[in-house]
């Protein structure tokens, strides 16, 4: 199949790319639901807090240990069949689940491992995801394209717990069925799409060919500029990890504040989101990438200062906003600059960072805070947030005068 034309205005016109949407808003949506049932059905078996820390901890150990083992397979073997593979597993631990909870036959136990299955499932099917979508449409629409697709991801988190809280009350199997039917619609889509890969050059696993995609990010000064910018950034600007102190301590409020405020970050991205994928960033992307990450940054001090809830949300909102800006930029960027045959890999590398980035940010947000008290530790946070804006601006002065997404340089080929 010969790639959308460059011309194409509209991202309708792209059908491969609206089957692919259709399909990430499906398996997002389940796996939002997913989470809220399993954390809801396990803690109404057991009633302890340690079971939820194990949920998290089912989830994060495959998506960290087996990424650069899924970036390999991404570049070795033909993407969108993993992907449908992978999503049918996750369909079949759901079902599952489902199943279990019908019989009454369930306990924490097989709810546990039924989900490390999926979560496993889950983390070899993402770089392969990722990967697929710079070949759906044409580069000058990719940032466009990949805003749409954080729509559906902020849509997902944003509606998808409520929606399965309110199944909930027709019982754990109903929404888990839901789930299941969510992930094989998800994998129809992927498995109709018109998508063509470059016939990959088989190598073993070896060290240097899984590491393969860190060389690669090391040697391109861009894409390191823009995947350890978001990492410092993320670190460093984790108030979010916070919003039960300041909801209740500083802004003196309940529950349905701190819904206000968890919501505020959500909705500041899904309209920003919607105004990219109309919009193209045809110009002076280092600098806006740059003002976006030091948005976030003036934003998380404005919140950590607030002692009002409206200044606070609207601080969330704005915070959510640059936050989509920058994440755009980056993103398209890392995809742009990065040949075929390695996006797999690079794809799993960044996904560790982001996944560890998350994890440490709320992590040292909570210690900071236990030491310093919330407010100081959130000023600190967007403080560093901008000094590490100052310092990356002078680093990396070639993508602080970078103009456009797509780079004038012919792609570098890895020797892997």
């Amino acid at each position: 199949m010969p790639p959308p034309s460059v011309h194409s205005d509209s991202l309708l016109q792209h059908r491969s790319f609206v089957a692919f949407w259709i399909a990430r808003a499906s398996s997002s949506f389940g796996f939002q639901m997913l989470t809220i049932v399993v954390s809801w059905q396990i803690y109404s078996i057991t009633g302890r807090a340690l079971d939820l820390g194990l949920i998290g901890l089912v989830q994060f150990l495959p998506s960290v240990s087996l990424a650069l083992v899924a970036g390999h397979l991404a570049d070795q073997f033909d993407r969108r069949r993993i992907v449908v593979l992978a999503q049918l597993v996750e369909a079949l631990a759901i079902a599952a689940l489902a199943a279990m909870t019908f019989t009454h036959h369930i306990n924490e136990f097989i709810v546990l491992g039924l989900l490390f299955v999926a979560s496993t499932a889950k983390a070899m099917e993402g770089p392969s995801q990722l990967s697929m979508l710079p070949a759906l449409v044409p580069p000058a629409v990719l940032p466009r394209a990949m805003a749409a697709n954080s729509v559906a991801g902020q849509a997902s988190a944003m509606v998808g717990p409520a929606l399965g809280g309110l199944l909930y009350i027709a019982g754990a199997d109903v929404v888990y069925g839901v789930c299941t039917a969510l992930y094989l619609l998800s994998a129809l889509m992927v498995s109709r799409l018109r998508y063509e890969q470059a016939p990959p050059r088989r190598v073993p696993a070896t060290f240097k060919t899984l590491f393969a995609g860190i060389s690669f990010i090391r040697n391109r000064p861009d894409v390191l500029g823009v995947i350890s910018l978001d990492l410092f950034a993320v670190l460093l600007g984790g108030a979010t990890a916070l919003l039960p102190i300041f909801a209740h301590d500083i802004l003196h409020t309940g529950p349905w504040g701190l819904g206000l405020l968890r919501g505020a970050p959500a909705v500041g991205a899904l309209l920003v989101g919607f105004w990219l994928s109309r919009r193209a960033l045809s110009r002076n992307v280092g600098m806006t990438m740059f003002a976006a990450v030091a948005g976030f940054g003036i934003a998380t001090i404005v919140f950590a200062l607030s002692t009002t809830l409206w200044l606070s949300m609207l601080a969330l909102f704005a915070l959510g906003g640059f936050d989509m800006v920058s994440m755009v930029i980056r993103g398209s960027l890392v995809q742009l600059e990065t040949p075929d045959d390695m996006r797999g890999r690079v794809s799993a590398v960044n996904s560790i960072f982001i996944n560890t980035s998350n994890q440490l940010g709320e992590f040292e947000s909570g210690m900071l805070a236990a030491w310093l008290g919330a407010v100081p530790a959130a000023a600190l946070g967007g403080v560093g947030t901008l000094v590490v804006v100052a310092l990356w601006m002078k680093w990396f002065p070639n993508l602080r005068r970078r103009q456009r997404l797509e780079s004038d340089a012919p792609p570098v080929k890895n020797a892997a």
